[in-house]
């Protein structure tokens, strides 16, 4: 490629924070969950590079195209692909197209197609724009023909991004008008989560690696015909002290039923291995995201309900 920029490029990243920052320095993205990729066109030459610098093109092949097929062309753009379903990112999808099987990509790819959504210009024309202030590299991105390739919305007030935060939306970015692109650093950039909240029946627990002390919660939600569904866990507690109280917060409702989750590359058995309670504790959690009737990541303890009862806790709760 006779491109000015060469892939591996570390991608620019958020730090978190917990409120929009406001100011007219600001300019404000909404927040995708899906994969980071930067895209290298030359002429038919297409290359995708995840955010660790690995290619991607053999995963998405549809995106190769959808990129081969933009008028723009001698660009490299910063976005994200994403897979949405009925306004909802469904980011497990994703995850499944990371296969060996050319022929299990290729059949995923033609039922569940992803979409690349540019919301940067890292160069064009022969030249390098990473030393350029965000909002002129916006400004020339927004010139570009990028269709069929999505240009991200960006709105100039945190009233604006706000809505972001609210409905299916996963959250906001908000970027520094004047950075330059700054690789691999989290400088100029933060990102603020769509939190949701859920009141969970807690049913089993996971013993963590110390003897004694318990590593996860399992959790349930009933659905309307009073079937108690396990919805997903968690081990996010708020300290050491609350970690070391959980057992004998547990201990009245403990069955000394034993089980086995389904096995994990990232887990050994003895991780896996879960203990039945009682369905009586009610507990707060927060959370980032759902697939389906699964909480997928994010999770953590907010408090406990002795003021509900556990067949108040129910699967309309749950906000993808």
């Amino acid at each position: 490629m006779a491109l000015p920029l060469e892939p591996p490029i570390k991608p620019a990243l958020a730090r978190g924070a917990k409120a929009i920052p406001e100011g007219d320095g600001w300019l404000y993205e909404p927040k995708y969950d899906g994969f980071r990729m930067i895209v290298f066109r030359d002429g038919d030459d297409v290359y995708l590079q995840s955010r660790g610098g690995k290619p991607m093109d053999r995963y998405f092949p549809e995106v190769v195209e959808q990129i081969r097929a933009m008028a723009a062309d001698g660009v490299v753009l910063d976005g994200e692909v994403v897979i949405e379903i009925d306004g909802v990112h469904e980011f497990d999808l994703l995850s499944q197209r990371i296969h060996p099987a050319a022929s299990r990509v290729e059949k995923l790819s033609a039922e569940y197609p992803a979409v690349f959504h540019a919301f940067d210009l890292l160069a064009a024309g022969g030249e390098a724009l990473l030393d350029l202030p965000l909002r002129e590299r916006r400004a020339r991105l927004e010139r570009l023909d990028l269709a069929p390739v999505l240009l991200t919305p960006m709105v100039e007030t945190a009233a604006e991004a706000a809505r972001w935060l609210e409905g299916r939306s996963e959250g906001a970015i908000a970027k520094l008008a004047d950075s330059p692109y700054l690789p691999g650093q989290r400088k100029g950039m933060v990102k603020i989560k769509r939190m949701r909240t859920a009141d969970c029946v807690v049913v089993a627990f996971r013993f963590g690696k110390e003897e004694g002390v318990v590593g996860s919660l399992i959790l349930g939600l009933y659905d309307d015909a009073g079937e108690l569904h396990v919805v997903g866990h968690t081990s996010g507690f708020g300290g050491a002290k609350q970690k070391a109280g959980m057992l004998e917060r547990l201990e009245p409702y403990r069955t000394h039923e034993r089980g086995m989750g389904e096995k994990s590359r990232w887990k050994s058995d003895e991780e896996l291995a879960w203990e039945g309670l009682r369905p009586e504790l009610v507990c707060e959690i927060s959370y980032d995201h759902v697939t389906g009737n699964r909480i997928r990541h994010g999770t953590k303890l907010l408090r406990w309900r002795e003021d509900k009862a556990p067949e108040e806790c129910l699967l309309s709760q749950l906000e993808a």
